[in-house]
């Protein structure tokens, strides 16, 4: 690996204002009837209570051809730092070097023109990449194709749905080769072979010796594309060192005691979840899992608005976060409604399917038009060895799941061709 500097960061952060910036909308004399009386008011408040800190003190350097993944809680600042490094906002205090032109994936739809069609939309984020013309146009056909977007390419992109958006936005950044690649999780918005196609155009781009700096909540996609980690907490760098080291302390944490998850405050999307719990099969909250209990989820949540393309599903994740197996109500026959409400289902796991691993659930209410709309990541269990699987239980068994196949012996047919002993056939 070359030991240039491409990323050099100096005790960046960033603080954000709670209240907003101006309130409620004041006409001038009340501006300056504040204004003027502010100061002599004992119970002004202290300003420094309105803001804060997204992100602090964060220093670290990134090297030439070196894969950075950054981990961490939903608001650790991950996204933060991404947008401070592609110069989408600036920090309140510290520095960021970079050498070398930069590439960002933040957003589904970044630096699109929704009036734009997906051919021009290809030239114009080229364009601001610092592409000429003709280097763009030389990379067209390989970014259509990668994209998988050929029918709708002359097609304003406002009517694309979120998972073109990630397809053609994706393509833009890997192939104009930016000699610094941002990658926030956007890539959870396109479906599974797609992910798998950009995984493998990431590690491509890393060989090729340029740098990547990549976000994301998928620890297995974590090992296996990067050298480095960074574990962000509450806005702060809390480690540095190996994906393996760095996600093993993070997954450690995550899954001691996350088997149940509430929300506290009421949310504005047009779907959430209010309760997520492991439950035995009688429905009481499990404190523990051996490998022959009966384990499933007690799942809560509101409909807001009517959404007749709203789904819900399970997915069962190794300690890594790559996803074992899914499950939707659907499978079973079981039509998921639409209609506002309170909603309540129990999901139950087949019987003597855990093996004594860690585990990582994932619950998501999505919509089949417009994506992700809720989805709760944060539960997890540890199974314990039990009785399960008769005399042998199959602790050492490589894999995730202990599966009770079919077996049965045949007797042997008779067989009337030459023994052993006797000479091969010309």
């Amino acid at each position: 690996m070359s030991m240039k500097v491409t990323i050099d960061v100096r005790g960046i952060g960033k603080r954000y204002r709670l209240r907003g910036l101006h309130g409620s909308y004041r006409n001038f004399r009340e501006s300056l009837v504040r204004a003027i009386t502010r100061p002599l008011s004992k119970t002004a408040r202290d300003p420094s209570g309105d803001y804060f800190w997204a992100l602090r003190n964060a220093t670290f350097e990134v090297r030439e051809g070196e894969v950075l993944g950054l981990i961490g809680r939903n608001g650790a600042g991950k996204s933060t730092l991404l947008k401070i490094l592609s110069r989408i906002t600036t920090p309140t205090e510290g520095s960021a070097r970079l050498h070398g032109r930069t590439g960002s994936l933040l957003e589904v739809g970044t630096g699109f023109h929704p009036e734009l069609t997906g051919r021009e939309n290809i030239f114009l984020s080229g364009t601001v990449l610092g592409m000429r013309r003709a280097e763009i146009a030389a990379k067209l056909e390989e970014i259509v194709a990668f994209s998988e977007l050929e029918k709708f390419l002359d097609t304003p992109v406002k009517h694309y749905s979120s998972g073109m958006y990630v397809r053609l936005a994706f393509a833009v950044a890997a192939h104009l080769e930016p000699e610094i690649l941002f990658i926030d999780e956007v890539l959870a918005v396109g479906d599974v072979n797609f992910q798998k196609k950009c995984l493998g155009k990431m590690g491509e781009v890393a060989r090729g010796g340029r740098t990547v700096v990549f976000v994301s909540h998928n620890m297995g996609a974590i090992q296996r594309l990067c050298h480095r980690c960074l574990l962000l907490e509450e806005g702060r760098i809390v480690a540095d060192g190996t994906p393996e080291e760095v996600t093993a302390g993070y997954l450690g944490a995550f899954t001691e005691s996350k088997m149940s998850w509430s929300r506290r405050e009421t949310s504005e999307a047009d779907a959430f979840f209010t309760r997520i719990a492991v439950v035995d099969e009688n429905g009481l909250n499990l404190s523990h899992v051996l490998t022959s209990t009966s384990v499933g989820l007690d799942i809560q949540y509101r409909i807001r608005r009517l959404n007749r393309r709203l789904c819900l599903s399970v997915g069962l994740l190794d300690q890594y976060g790559d996803q074992i197996f899914g499950s939707e109500p659907d499978d079973v026959g079981q039509a998921l409604p639409k209609e506002p409400g309170d909603y309540r289902w129990r999901f139950s796991f087949p019987p003597e399917l855990l093996m004594p691993r860690t585990y990582r659930l994932a619950v998501v209410l999505w919509s089949l038009s417009d994506g992700s709309i809720d989805r709760v990541e944060g539960l997890g269990f540890t199974a314990e060895p039990g009785d399960s699987f008769g005399v042998r239980n199959p602790a050492g068994r490589p894999g995730h799941i202990a599966v009770r196949c079919g077996w049965e012996r045949h007797p042997v047919a008779s067989f009337s061709g030459p023994s052993d002993d006797s000479e091969p056939a010309p």
